[in-house]
């Protein structure tokens, strides 16, 4: 098949790609689209999305497709690498008028043969319940739209609940919902229950119990995509400001932030283990954060236009195996307790530890490698290594980025007073991470005597564990909040304390202005004059929205324009230079139209474009009943060197 680019190889469609576990091939009888296979015109159409369900069905044929084609919704039994798909027997087909379906999700906790709960969300802004085998619709949300007029992003039942959910729309805000209470018949009234950065919670004033429960504004414009970490306990938004800040779900504490390199981030991800999270969007650029510094360890450029969706593939992340030393205790137990990886990672964790630790050295006792992948408007796909030599930053790498922290984490501490401010200087400088331009500022100001210390920390770095902390250089939230400073034992938890909700005492540091520096106050005297001028405006920013929401807008709009020049080059936005650029270990073309899905399941992954067609990738060695009645071999696109 050839590309509107007329027949050149680099145009072609592929069908199959290889890495370096095999070769994934396409499985042509396996797409799912709308029954009579049209591609559909996509022209000021919503998104195609998809969404998986499995029903524990007795006969092993448990998975469920629910995809949206401009105003038409289908529901089937998907079959994957096993049989061809049917068309013609959708389980429910829903068609809309005045509205168009723009997302949707499966609660896994209420899904059996007999009922699924589907929540649906539309461009005018109500979500339907509907269970599409019973062909029930049992409740409209948002109806009447008194809650919110704007088109709904995207939902989510909240993990672990089988009422609760959480809608995002185009305006910014975000609701929770329960689905046992009604919406009312007047718009609802707030009360302000918490508020930070760029950020309030109300809850709903009322005298009976009615939708919403609470309503979350987030940054300026539109909130493109959340996801819940793994645990369920904290919550990644992506915004059209550029932001991706991370709360803590259940106390509304901001956790962290980070900043686009520029345009507005359109999706976000959690790595399985919660370590990491990756955003893309309209900067072309993939960007690894780590969720324990708050800061930037990486980016991606394969990308030639906006990142619409980025996804982890669980089954090809991969920790070793064996006994860690004491320094990395809880890394290795959290990974294996929170990922539910099944026989997938077992096939594949065997290997991939092989390989890592053939790269690794010997002073990285903990050989991990996580895989994930990205789809664009550019119509390709990208998979992604996050290897070692990201994560534990080694030289030449780490350059002046590791120095504060390893400095911070070696120094014996004398006593406990000293460990302290150690500590707490090291907070201020790294809550959204320290790496490249501002250490060399900030490390100047912490009182140390870094010209001097350099060298000797240095090198020291080659045998240490890496602060002991897997997810790169030290943790000083998680000593701050565990107030053990004092003793080093605490390094040794660090891990298991900050995952498990210890950060939410960090983020009384945080949310009081981490993506200003407004934190530096700290070091006063020592400020240099244009984190001032971040001081200055954050302050400007937060006693207006104290006042008014509409004074708020206008003042913050006033100032977006120069908060935005001045993230560049800071912890929230490092320049290019100062963080890894990786590279994709495959770059292909995959389609006619812009993608819109990525999800990785088992024995494959599944991508769609906004044409409608749903696509099935085997993994190697999956290809199964369906391998003769595929002809990739004759393709003349095939494999990646």
């Amino acid at each position: 098949m050839a590309a509107e680019g007329g027949g050149k190889e680099m145009n072609e469609i592929k069908t199959q790609f290889t890495t370096r576990e095999g070769v994934y091939k396409l499985l042509t009888h396996s797409e799912y689209s709308r029954p009579n296979r049209v591609p559909f015109n996509s022209q000021g159409s919503n998104p195609v999305k998809v969404s998986f369900v499995n029903v524990n069905d007795q006969s092993g044929n448990g998975d469920r497709i629910c995809f949206n084609v401009g105003r038409e919704l289908y529901f089937y039994i998907y079959k994957g690498v096993r049989k061809a798909a049917d068309l013609s027997k959708p389980i429910d087909k829903r068609i809309y008028k005045g509205t168009q379906p723009t997302c949707h999700d499966f609660n896994p906790l209420t899904a059996t043969a007999e009922s699924v709960s589907l929540l649906v969300g539309f461009s005018a802004g109500q979500v339907q319940l509907i269970d599409p085998i019973k062909k029930e619709t049992s409740k409209l949300f948002n109806e009447e739209r008194l809650i919110d007029k704007s088109r709904v992003t995207c939902v989510r039942w909240v993990p672990g609940s089988e009422s609760l959910f959480l809608v995002a729309h185009s305006s910014g805000s975000m609701y929770l919902y329960n689905v046992e209470n009604t919406c009312g018949t007047t718009a609802p009234h707030y009360q302000l229950l918490k508020q930070g950065e760029n950020y309030a919670v109300h809850t709903c004033k009322s005298k009976s119990a009615r939708n919403p429960l609470l309503r979350w504004t987030v940054g300026e414009g539109a909130l493109n995509e959340f996801a819940f970490s793994p645990d369920g306990k904290f919550l990644a938004c992506a915004s059209q400001d550029g932001f991706l800040r991370v709360f803590g779900f259940d106390a509304a504490e901001l956790h962290g932030t980070m900043k686009s390199y520029f345009g507005g981030l359109l999706c976000v991800c959690w790595s399985p283990d919660g370590r990491y999270i990756v955003a893309g969007g309209e900067d072309d650029l993939v960007t690894v954060w780590s969720f324990s510094d708050c800061r930037v360890i990486a980016r991606g450029h394969g990308h030639k236009s906006w990142v619409s969706v980025v996804a982890f593939d669980h089954c090809t992340t991969s920790v070793e195996d064996g006994d860690p030393p004491a320094e990395f205790s809880g890394s290795d137990e959290d990974f294996h307790e929170q990922v539910p990886f099944g026989a997938g990672r077992d096939r594949t964790n065997s290997a991939h530890s092989r390989l890592s630790k053939r790269n690794s050295t010997d002073s990285r006792p903990v050989s991990v490698t996580y895989r994930f992948g990205s789809v664009g408007q550019d119509t390709q796909l990208c998979l992604w290594d996050l290897t070692e030599d990201i994560l534990f930053p080694h030289l030449p790498l780490s350059r002046t980025r590791t120095h504060t922290n390893i400095m911070s984490a070696t120094s014996p501490p004398t006593t406990g007073q000293t460990t302290t401010t150690t500590t707490v200087s090291t907070t201020t400088t790294n809550p959204s991470g320290t790496n490249g331009k501002d250490n060399v500022s900030n490390s100047s100001s912490s009182g140390g005597n870094p010209a001097n210390s350099l060298p000797s920390t240095l090198p020291r770095s080659n045998s240490l564990p890496h602060s002991s902390n897997p997810a790169g250089g030290s943790n000083p939230n998680s000593h701050t909040g565990s107030s053990s400073s004092s003793s080093n034992s605490s390094s040794s938890t660090t891990n298991t304390t900050t995952n498990k909700g210890n950060s939410i005492i960090d983020s009384a540091f945080i949310a009081s202005g981490v993506s200003k520096f407004a934190t530096l106050s700290l070091h006063e005297s020592r400020k240099e004059r244009h984190e001032k001028d971040h001081k200055r405006n954050h302050s400007m920013g937060h006693i207006s929205s104290k006042s008014s929401d509409k004074l708020n807008q206008l003042s913050s709009a006033r100032t977006a324009k120069a908060d935005a020049a001045k993230t560049l080059g800071t912890t929230l936005c490092p320049r290019m230079e100062e963080v890894p650029l990786l590279e994709p270990l495959v770059c292909k073309k995959i389609a006619h139209e812009r993608l819109t899905v990525l999800i990785f399941l088992e024995d494959c992954l599944v991508t769609a474009c906004q044409e409608g067609f749903v696509c099935t990738w085997a993994r190697p060695g999956k290809v199964g009943l369906l391998s003769s009645q595929n002809n990739p071999a004759n393709s003349p696109s095939g494999t990646v060197v």
